[in-house]
């Protein structure tokens, strides 16, 4: 027995309208365009956090404004070292001048960066000049401890928690 077969019918897609090509077109034209004006850091700030671990870098000579204050004009090359430290660039052209730099770079972008320069005139310190130093390190652990110590009575009789609600607390 033979089943009877059915032509097959060779009827073709209907096409998208004109207007749906169009929107496509128009819809990647502008898809492309806004796609340049933003950077991927700004669309996602956080991908950074899966990069990789860049370690924080302090390099050069630290000097704090209480260094720099013991300078005294005549002091000679080895009581400036004894108060500076080594300094970081000496340069064999410029006998007369010693450079202490000091810059800390924190996940690759450099934080903080400052340059102290004395100079010396027939062996002796004659004058300096450079970025504003922070303060000692002494006086910003005093200012630290004073800051997260404000309010709170010395001779304290509270418990625990209570002095932990205290801190928090806005009064």
């Amino acid at each position: 027995m033979s089943v009877p077969s059915r032509p097959l019918s060779r009827s073709r897609p209907s096409a998208p309208p004109a207007w749906g090509r169009l929107s496509a077109l128009g819809l990647a034209l502008a898809a492309m365009l806004l796609g340049g004006c933003a950077s991927t850091q700004s669309l996602i700030p956080s991908l950074s956090s899966f990069a990789v671990y860049k370690i924080d870098i302090n390099q050069g000579n630290y000097l704090s404004q209480d260094m720099v204050d013991r300078l005294k004009v005549g002091m000679t090359r080895q009581q400036v070292k004894q108060t500076l430290g080594t300094p970081l660039v000496t340069s064999a052209f410029r006998d007369n001048r010693w450079d202490y730099v000091y810059e800390y770079a924190r996940q690759g972008k450099v934080r903080e960066h400052r340059q102290f320069t004395v100079y010396f005139a027939e062996e002796k310190l004659a004058r300096w000049e450079g970025d504003e130093m922070p303060q000692s390190v002494v006086e910003l652990n005093r200012s630290a401890g004073d800051k997260g110590l404000r309010g709170m009575p010395k001779d304290d009789d509270r418990s625990f928690m209570e002095r932990i609600k205290a801190i928090f607390s806005r009064d």
